[in-house]
């Protein structure tokens, strides 16, 4: 963060005006890449890769650690 500080609150000097427009850009590239996901998301079609996703849910799930398995395990066991 900058170590600046305004003397007043009124006009931004033109640094802040520049980083200000530079934070306002990012936000609206960062808002038009997450619409085009939502877009993508919306027409992909969902029983086609229901047994991919599947197959990699399931090779995750054998990243856990031993320690982290048992646990579920237990609380599974415990809440029938």
């Amino acid at each position: 963060m900058s170590q600046k500080k305004t003397a007043s609150f009124g006009k931004p000097t033109f640094e802040q005006q520049i980083i200000e427009e530079r934070k306002l850009k990012a936000l609206e590239k960062i808002a038009n890449s997450l619409d085009a996901l939502a877009l993508w998301f919306e027409e992909v079609d969902k029983e086609e890769w229901g047994d991919r996703i599947q197959y990699y849910l399931a090779e995750w799930h054998k990243t856990l650690p031993k320690e982290e398995k048992e646990e579920k395990e237990e609380e599974v066991e415990e809440d029938a």
